[in-house]
């Protein structure tokens, strides 16, 4: 078990790497950051060249750096969906880099479902840029990059329906857009290696909730994952096939399981732009505050995906009072989170007996306490926060032959520590929690 593989994660406000063992032990980690440019409230873009190049080839640079020389058997690229930029013939980008939920992604399907035609609407956009010669999505450009080819996997491809059907491209719409498939990338399926840098191979890449839920420690019925990253994702696994109006069911990356929930916004996008007007609090700070006299957030910077389906909705902060503090403003930010996370368990319907989060946000022992508390379910924090690119790492072992599949994924989830909810809370919460609904369903 002494192969190393690399994982790469292009995510909203950083490129994280890590290089981990046969055994998911992490030998390197890295994180880049770079910048989200939003020039108004609709608008959400990456400087493709910064994050989605420059980004991974420095992550890729520094991660096997920290390995000392050992040799790399394969790596793979997550990144978010979707995505995409225009480039020239030579594969440089000459437009912004969209992101999902842009405003220019808008106005394709109904708003309710997970691939909702945003890439389209993208497509559209960029191909009447000047010296726009190919469309890539993110995964793409890294690739490129890294091994000299712009691919992508089929799952990223799904993520861009209905221009794909995760093997092809819709000629129709290609039609429409004016451009051909051979100005889009390769597909590839599954792990299959594309290229090579510095010996290792390269996979067509992946989507990175696909990777975080690969290694979450996790994957029992009654099990709810939440991805604690730039969106918020929360998923409670079933064994049923359950549809749930609002919410989103896919089968999960366990045998035999489904997943039902959604994205919200209200995850490090809201968190962190609350504690940019506040600063950085003390958590200890935070975890004094009674949980009785909270104000209460209505988590909407950029509007809402699920449940809500309302691009256009925005944050508020209700029932503030001359008392609270900055403090009293970022524990509700918190709390409000969490009943994002409880809003989507109370829609699906199915029981739900613990959480496991994952992704940046396990580092804050404020959120993981406010997650406890607002469901009143245990917390399993994950022990790696890098999830995203240790599933990707993982990825890469089936790329480099030394796994079949990823079926066996889950034995490198490992669990940190277990936050129970504060008894002494569960009132005040239950309160603030009523107020968010009404908020949020009026």
């Amino acid at each position: 078990m002494d192969e190393v593989t690399v994982g790469i994660d292009i995510g909203t406000t950083s490129v994280k790497a890590v290089a981990a063992d046969g055994d998911g032990a992490v030998l390197s980690r890295v994180r880049i950051p770079h910048r989200v440019v939003s020039t108004d409230p609709g608008q959400f873009e990456h400087d493709p060249q910064a994050a989605w190049i420059d980004g991974v080839m420095g992550a890729w640079d520094e991660v096997t750096a920290g390995i000392a020389g050992r040799p790399v058997a394969a790596a793979t690229v997550s990144a978010m969906v979707p995505s995409m930029c225009g480039v020239d013939s030579a594969g440089a980008p000459v437009t912004c880099g969209l992101l999902y939920g842009d405003v220019r992604g808008r106005g394709v399907g109904s708003g309710t479902e997970a691939t909702d035609g945003e890439a389209v609407g993208f497509a559209r956009w960029l191909a009447g840029c000047d010296g726009v010669e190919a469309l890539w999505p993110a995964q793409a450009a890294a690739n490129r990059a890294l091994c000299g080819v712009a691919a992508i996997d089929s799952s990223t491809a799904m993520a861009m329906t209905p221009m794909s059907d995760g093997q092809g491209w819709t000629p129709e719409l290609l039609d429409e857009i004016g451009m051909t498939s051979e100005q889009f990338p390769a597909i590839s399926p599954g792990a299959t290696a594309i290229g090579e840098r510095d010996g290792a191979l390269v996979s067509a890449g992946t989507i990175d909730a696909l990777g975080e839920q690969l290694v979450a420690p996790c994957g029992d019925d009654g099990d709810v994952l939440v991805m604690c990253g730039t969106t918020l994702l929360p998923w409670v696994f079933t064994s049923e096939w359950v549809e749930v109006d609002r919410l989103w069911t896919f089968p999960s990356t366990r045998a035999g399981l489904m997943v039902v929930g959604g994205a919200s916004n209200a995850g490090g996008l809201f968190i962190d732009r609350v504690r940019a007007l506040l600063g950085d609090l003390d958590s200890g700070e935070l975890l004094s505050l009674g949980g009785d006299d909270l104000p209460v957030w209505l988590p909407y910077p950029r509007g809402e995906r699920t449940p809500l389906h309302d691009p256009d909705r925005l944050a508020e902060l209700l029932d503030l009072h001359v008392g609270h503090t900055s403090a009293h403003v970022m524990m509700a930010a918190y709390e409000a989170a969490g009943f994002v996370v409880r809003h989507h368990i109370d829609l699906s319907g199915l029981d739900a007996s613990r959480i496991v989060a994952v992704g940046g946000g396990t580092r804050s022992p404020a959120w993981m306490q406010a997650l406890a508390d607002t469901t009143g379910l245990a917390v399993d924090v994950s022990a790696e926060p890098y999830s995203a690119a240790l599933g990707a790492a993982y990825h890469s072992r089936v790329t480099a032959g030394l796994e079949p599949d990823t079926s066996q994924a889950r034995r490198w989830g490992r669990v940190s520590h277990r936050v129970e909810p504060r008894a002494g809370h569960s009132v005040g919460a239950e309160g603030h929690y009523r107020r968010f609904r009404e908020g949020t369903d009026r």
